[in-house]
């Protein structure tokens, strides 16, 4: 369909979006189903749905309450009811629906796109308690090194108290990160990361 078909039918034919997203949510919980019943189990399940871009979402948070939260939390309920974790990876900035996430009872979130303006620290000190925070190291410091490892010597201590915090950076690791580089990185999180 694509991203500008979908963002707006989510406006113009909201009907047919949530039949959409419910008939999506269906069909993985009958593939989980299958899973499930052949006797295999797992401890999460995660799902991808980008919400939103830099310093902005892609829509309201009224048409985010109308038409994907019932669906995220059929999704969580889904997963709670077998004894699994849930986490949501969105980019871009969805600063507002956190709290909806939370409270819908979300486990995890990813990636906490810094540059899209997710501020790591903030989350942690509101949603610590209540949400895991898998990533929050902004990637574009791959290729300022020195940076990076500055930034997860501020950042990893704070986000490790008390639990619930899963390094990694906010976006995939660029192409021109060399194999030794990357090796710090891994070396830097495991020393920073320890308990």
């Amino acid at each position: 369909m694509g991203t500008e078909t979908v963002l707006v039918a989510m406006k113009t034919d909201p009907e047919w979006m949530s039949d959409v997203f419910n008939h999506l949510l269906d069909v993985d919980m009958a593939l989980y189903e299958m899973v499930w019943d052949a006797g295999y189990r797992f401890d999460a399940i995660r799902w991808c749905d980008d919400m939103g871009y830099k310093l902005a979402q892609f829509f309201s948070l009224e048409t985010y309450r109308q038409l994907l939260k019932p669906v995220q939390q059929r999704a969580i309920e889904w997963a709670h009811a077998r004894g699994c974790k849930a986490e949501l990876h969105s980019c871009g900035d969805i600063r507002p629906f956190v709290p909806e996430l939370a409270g819908i009872g979300l486990d995890g979130l990813n990636p906490l796109e810094v540059k899209a303006g997710m501020d790591p620290l903030a989350l942690k000190k509101e949603f610590g308690g209540r949400l895991v925070l898998h990533g929050g190291l902004n990637a574009a410091l791959y290729e300022k090194p020195e940076e990076l490892w500055r930034e997860m010597r501020r950042l990893i201590p704070v986000m490790k108290n008390n639990g619930g915090f899963i390094i990694g950076s906010d976006h995939s690791v660029p192409d021109s990160v060399s194999l030794e580089q990357f090796r710090e990185f891994v070396r830097l999180a495991r020393e920073l990361g320890r308990y």
